[in-house]
């Protein structure tokens, strides 16, 4: 299906450009989200006429997420999750979880801005990139500790990760000093009981 892009898309092309898309990601994506518009004749002359007012929006929403990118490049969000003792989570993080975590912190954003190459399993300060705007993209660390004593020592650098050598002694066994010395088992019971 041949569609008007409305706004720039990764890997499609620019506001205005006529792509081919598969069917389904025209119906069920692009054209609910109003990001495209059917190639049609009528809507090409829509377009046309409206084109301006378009790039004047984007331009403004463009400039209102470049002011929050340079306050969000680079913070450092914190998620506890539970997790076993060599820092492997029991689940993920995903990016609702970190959509949460980022809205906590005081900036505003939804799931479908967070951008995560593979989910993250394991404890640890891992980077994470947030698309404010499809021509902004940020940066930010999301802290995932067990709870915030380890976020902290995770955050000055130190591997909570590592088990540490527990020695463990083991008592000495005395069948001996389990019965108090010069007592007989009383008739009836026997020596077990």
């Amino acid at each position: 299906m041949q569609v008007i892009l409305l706004q720039r898309i990764g890997r499609l092309g620019q506001m205005g450009d006529v792509v081919n898309v598969k069917d389904g990601y025209a119906r069920n994506f692009l054209l609910p989200q109003k990001k495209a518009l059917r190639a049609t004749e009528e809507n090409r002359k829509h377009f046309d006429s409206q084109r301006a007012q378009l790039e004047a929006n984007n331009l403004e929403l463009k400039k209102e997420a470049e002011a929050v990118a340079e306050r969000l490049n680079g913070k450092i969000f914190v998620a506890i999750r539970s997790a076993g003792d060599t820092g492997q989570l029991y689940g993920s993080v995903a990016t609702r979880d970190i959509a949460e975590a980022v809205t906590a912190g005081g900036f505003t954003i939804d799931r479908r801005q967070v951008i995560l190459e593979r989910p993250i399993k394991t404890l640890g300060v891992h980077p994470v990139r947030v698309a404010l705007h499809p021509e902004v993209i940020v940066s930010v660390m999301l802290n995932v500790a067990r709870s915030e004593d380890e976020a902290d020592r995770q955050a000055r650098g130190e591997d909570v990760t590592v088990v540490k050598e527990e020695k463990i002694e083991l008592e000495t066994f005395n069948p001996d000093e389990m019965f108090e010395e010069g007592t007989e088992p009383a008739e009836g019971e026997s020596a077990s009981e």
